[in-house]
C-alpha cells in the first residue's frame, strides 16, 4: 500500500472500529468499503479485513463479556458449524471480479442490515427464545462460508437473525456476535493462510489504530444504545462502496 494511502486508511479504521464495535461488530464490511474508496485490490482486502477484525472482535467481546451479556449457550450451534465453513470459504480463492463482486453483494446487504435496525420502530417484544440446535447449525454453516469467502465474520448477518426471530434482546446479540465474528475471522484467514498468504506489516498499523477505535466503541456499546444516526451513516458508505463494486 501507498504510504497516503496507508495513513488514510488507518484513520479511516479508527472510525470504523469505533463504530461497530459499539453495536458489537469488529466492522469489516466497513474496512472494505473504505478500503474499496482507496482502491485497494480486492484479494488484498479480504486478509486485511479478516486480520483487523480479530483484533477488534476480541476487544469489543471482552467489553460485553464482562458487561455479562455473553452466553455460550446460544453461541455454540452456530459456531459448531460456522468455522469450518468459514475456513472453507477462507481457503477458495475465486478471480478477482467474482470477489469483488461476492464483497459487493455483502456490503450492500450489510447496508440493509444497519438501516433496518436504525429504521424500524421500537417495541416490547416477548421474551427472547433460542432457536432449536438444527436451525441454529444450518444458519451458522451458510454465515461461517460467507464469512471466510468475503473477508467478513459473519456478525453483519447474524445480528439481524437473532433480533429478527426474537432469539435474544440486542445486549446478548451483540455479545454473541462479537465472538462469533472472532472465530469465524480465525478460521477464514486461517484458510487464506493455507493458499500461502503472510501479513504484512501494513495490515499491524490497521489493526491497531482499528484497535484503539474498537476500544472505545466497544466500551460505549456495551453500557449504551448506539445512536439510529450512526447505522444510517454507516449504512450509506457501505451502499456506496458496495455499488461500486458490484457495478
Amino acid at each position: 500500500m501507498l504510504e497516503d494511502s496507508l495513513l488514510l486508511l488507518a484513520c479511516l479504521f479508527l472510525i470504523v472500529g469505533a463504530l461497530y464495535a459499539s453495536v458489537g461488530h469488529a466492522g469489516a464490511s466497513g474496512y472494505l468499503a473504505v478500503m474499496t474508496f482507496v482502491g485497494i485490490e480486492a484479494t488484498v482486502m479480504r486478509p486485511t479485513a479478516l486480520c483487523v477484525n480479530i483484533v477488534v472482535a476480541a476487544i469489543a467481546l471482552g467489553h460485553f463479556w464482562r458487561a455479562g451479556h455473553f452466553r455460550w449457550s446460544l453461541l455454540w450451534p452456530f459456531a459448531a458449524t460456522s468455522i469450518p465453513a468459514a475456513l472453507l470459504g477462507g481457503w477458495i480463492e475465486l478471480p478477482a471480479r467474482w470477489l469483488k463482486l461476492a464483497i459487493g453483494v455483502v456490503l450492500l446487504a450489510s447496508a440493509a442490515r444497519l438501516a433496518w435496525t436504525a429504521l424500524r420502530p421500537p417495541r416490547d417484544p416477548a421474551s427472547p427464545k433460542p432457536p432449536s440446535v438444527p436451525i441454529a447449525m444450518a444458519c451458522g454453516a451458510v454465515l461461517g462460508f460467507v464469512a471466510g469467502l468475503t473477508g467478513t465474520g459473519g456478525g453483519v448477518f447474524l445480528s439481524p437473525l437473532l433480533l429478527l426471530f426474537n432469539w435474544a434482546d440486542t445486549k446478548r446479540t451483540a455479545a454473541v456476535s462479537a465472538m462469533f465474528i472472532l472465530l469465524n475471522s480465525i478460521a477464514g484467514i486461517g484458510g487464506v493462510a493455507m493458499r500461502g498468504w503472510t501479513p504484512s506489516g501494513s495490515v499491524a498499523l490497521l489493526a491497531l489504530t482499528a484497535a484503539v477505535g474498537g476500544w472505545i466503541g466497544a466500551w460505549y456499546g456495551s453500557r449504551r444504545a448506539a445512536p439510529a444516526t450512526l447505522r444510517l451513516l454507516l449504512a450509506a458508505v457501505l451502499v456506496m462502496a458496495g455499488a461500486k463494486l458490484a457495478a
